[in-house]
This record gives C-alpha cells, structure tokens and sequence, in this order.
C-alpha cells in the first residue's frame, strides 16, 4: 500500500510538468501557425506591390491617343493627343468612306499634339480603325457628329 500511495504521490508532483508540456506544445504549434500566416500574409503583400508597380509603370508609359475633329462641312483633323508619336498610321481600308483623303496620301505621322486635316465624305462610318508602327492591333477612333 505505500508503494502505491507512493506511486499517487508521485504522479501528482508530476502534473505541474505534465501541463507544462502541454501548454508548451500548444505554444509551439500556435507558434508555428502564426509564422506560416504571417509568409502567407508577406506572399501577398508583395505580389500586391509587384502588380501596383507594373501598373503605375503601364500607365506612365508613353501612349498614342488618335483623336477626329469635325470642322466644316467634310474637313476633318486627325490628332494625336496622346504622349508618344504615332509613326506611319494607316486606316483599315474596308472601313473608309467614299471620298477620304490625307495630306500627303494615305499614310501621315504625327508627333504628340500635332494634327493633319483631311477630307471625308459619302457614308460616314461611326469610327474608323487605325494602326501605326509599333501598334499591331487596329485600334477604333470615334468620327464625331458634323456641327
């Protein structure tokens, strides 16, 4: 009977270290827990300020803007009112008016704010599409109404 109270005794001394154990493996588990979150969470910050970068990167990039002005009766001004030069632009053919003519054929460069007239007439499409060096895909520019 004594080695058993001894043995009673004995496993209650050891509780103190046995709940020690305890709340220390459940430390090192939240533990590691919370580093994982937090690499996850340093993952996603910086694919966040990757794709911010690229996109402020995109925006400041220079850009051709194409632009129609109606001045009278069929005169018309093409302007590039964008921040890059638009080097040898050409119309899709399919989409052109009977009567349109530029200054100096068919094929005209323009420099960030310059402008060339033009005449258009008969059946006046909604808009016509332009592609210039460096620009693979037509790209619409709105015709606006005649005043």
């Amino acid at each position: 009977m004594a080695d058993l109270e001894g043995d009673v005794a004995m496993g209650w001394a050891d509780a103190p270290g046995w709940v020690a154990l305890v709340f220390s493996a459940g430390a090192l588990w939240v533990s590691l827990r919370v580093q994982k979150d937090g690499k996850r969470a340093a993952d996603v910050a910086e694919a966040t300020l990757a794709r911010q970068v690229a996109a402020d990167e995109e925006a400041a990039r220079p850009r051709v803007e194409l632009r129609l002005e109606h001045e009278e009766k069929d005169a018309y001004r093409l302007r590039n009112d964008g921040t890059a030069s638009a080097r040898n632009i050409v119309f899709k053919d399919e989409e052109l008016p009977y009567v349109f003519g530029l200054r100096g054929g068919e094929e005209v460069s323009l420099e960030r704010g310059e402008a060339v007239a033009f005449l258009m007439a008969g059946s006046i499409p909604p808009q016509l599409f332009a592609r210039w060096d460096g620009q693979d895909e037509w790209v619409p520019v709105r015709i606006p109404p005649k005043r």
